[in-house]
């Protein structure tokens, strides 16, 4: 066995994190007020138009997410430091957080998806056919490419230490090169779809992976 030390978890005031009335927040608290939040949020994006699942699925995605963002805030960083606690930050779909990870993958996701439905091209039959090939020209894939690389050795380092925010910190830095990669890079009907097509797929499934080794659940639609 190892043992592997951590600090404290502060309030955004910087003190012990406690509840008003000074009691210990229980974690199950903490998971539960995570859910109902993400829960709010999903309702208003289906009110907004902008979601990709429907009311009877927002309770599930609300416990993927919740519970994701409260471990991954908690994983992302060195184990022996003392860190705030803030629900904001842990929920923010921007920044270093599980929901902004898994949009970045439920939009790879959707881009395969909808490549099926629009285009008649379907990643998983690319994949069995073994025609299509990966084509890296543009910068933008390239740089995704080169951060797929890394996955081994970041692997690599979490064994030899035992921390897992080294594959937080490389699961942000592949969100990071996937949006610039999907903004860069038209997909849909472009010359280089079937390999782009591919490269989202492969990107896919190594954040994928990210996800089980933290034990967090992904989503495939948000």
């Amino acid at each position: 066995l190892v043992h592997i030390g951590f600090g404290n978890v502060n309030g955004e005031d910087g003190k012990r994190f406690k509840t008003r009335s000074g009691d210990t927040v229980r974690l199950v608290d903490l998971l539960d007020e995570a859910v109902g939040r993400m829960e709010k949020s999903l309702k208003q994006r289906i009110e907004d138009g902008t979601a990709n699942i429907t009311s009877d699925e927002v309770h599930e995605t609300a416990c993927a997410m919740g519970y994701g963002a409260v471990k991954y805030f908690d994983l992302r960083r060195n184990p022996t430091t003392n860190y705030k606690f803030s629900y904001d930050q842990m929920l923010d779909t921007k920044g270093n957080t599980a929901i902004y990870l898994l949009y970045a993958h439920a939009r790879l996701e959707s881009i395969c998806a909808k490549a099926k439905v629009q285009h008649d091209k379907d990643v998983d039959e690319l994949i069995k056919s073994g025609k299509a090939q990966i084509s890296i020209v543009h910068p933008s894939e390239r740089k995704l490419a080169m951060t797929l690389r890394m996955f081994a050795d970041v692997v690599e380092e979490t064994l030899d230490d035992l921390y897992p925010y080294h594959i937080c910190d490389y699961l942000y830095a592949l969100s990071g090169a996937v949006a610039d990669f999907v903004t860069q890079c038209r997909v849909m009907g472009s010359p280089e779809m079937e390999s782009r097509l591919l490269l989202c797929r492969a990107t896919a499934i190594v954040m994928r992976q990210c996800f089980d080794l933290l034990a967090i659940r992904h989503v495939m639609r948000i």
